[in-house]
């Protein structure tokens, strides 16, 4: 127990000093005694929803409803890419609007059972009006009859609760009427994520961590204390921007050891484009959690 209190404490001190000043990496300070998976089960606190600790991201530079997902695989190509990590045990699918992938798990949808998988979406929408229009939409083009989780998409001002009450109460409804299983937000600014933390509406934050602040929404330390206290109050946290939006590229696997040695990081997403990624993420990353 000393031994775990001292590294909990060293850890704390190089999150305090920037672990991305440290060289080579801690790998001794995040490596876990038992392996982490991509197919693990994670639930997701009090929502009552379990998902793979990996979600299969399909909105990689994904803007203007598309992304490198849909440009490179097509609607079929991403639908079997999305089927084979069901074959995996991948069974968390994150999409957006943004994206243009709605059509592409639709397709998906065909060989695997709506119910074995958590589809995750994204929407843009500030009024009621825009929100109930997006609902009926999305659900129309993935094809089915509820969604699991939705998120106000992309928040970057600090009063994002009140430029989207309209969205949130059309949600929070959807939520008691079975449409949706849960709501939140993904967060692209610090006050943005310091709203959603003190916001009791958000169930599910979507939020950019990695040991080197790579395109994160401040330094390391700070964003760790905002989404700690979130973990607190019985929200959910799923991680993204592991990788630095591509800038960490020769980093992998200490991305991954880290982001898995955080208790308050439930699961995560990253963008895959072809199967040769999504394999190469199931053995990494139960490689990355203990190596030491």
């Amino acid at each position: 127990m000393k031994c775990m209190h001292r590294r909990e404490f060293i850890k704390s001190s190089l999150l305090a000093g920037g672990v991305a000043a440290m060289n080579p990496f801690p790998h001794e300070l995040y490596a876990s005694e038992k392996k982490k998976n991509a197919n693990d089960i994670i639930k997701l606190g009090d929502t009552g929803i379990e998902v793979s600790r990996l979600a299969m991201g399909t909105g990689t530079h994904g803007v203007n409803r598309a992304s490198n997902q849909t440009r490179k695989l097509g609607v079929k190509g991403l639908g079997e890419l999305l089927h084979s990590a069901y074959d995996q045990g991948i069974f968390f699918w994150d999409s957006a609007d943004q994206y243009g992938t709605h059509p592409h798990l639709k397709e998906a949808l065909k060989y695997v059972p709506r119910e074995k998988v958590v589809i995750l979406t994204k929407t843009h929408a500030t009024t009621e009006e825009e929100m109930k229009a997006d609902l009926d939409r999305f659900k129309q083009e993935i094809g089915t009859d509820y969604l699991d989780i939705v998120l106000l998409h992309f928040m970057t001002k600090d009063n994002w609760p009140e430029l989207k009450t309209g969205a949130m109460n059309v949600l929070s409804q959807a939520r008691e009427d079975g449409i949706v299983r849960a709501h939140g937000v993904s967060c692209h600014t610090l006050g943005a994520l310091k709203a959603a933390a003190a916001t009791d509406w958000v169930q599910v934050d979507l939020a950019r961590i990695n040991p080197y602040g790579s395109r994160m929404d401040a330094e390391v330390p700070v964003v760790v204390d905002v989404l700690k206290d979130m973990k607190k109050k019985g929200k959910s946290i799923i991680g993204m921007k592991l990788f630095g939006a591509g800038e960490l590229t020769d980093k992998l696997d200490e991305c991954l050891q880290y982001t898995l040695g955080q208790d308050f990081v439930d699961c995560f997403t990253i963008g895959q484009e072809d199967r040769g990624q999504m394999e190469d993420l199931l053995t990494r990353i139960p490689a990355s959690s203990t190596r030491g």
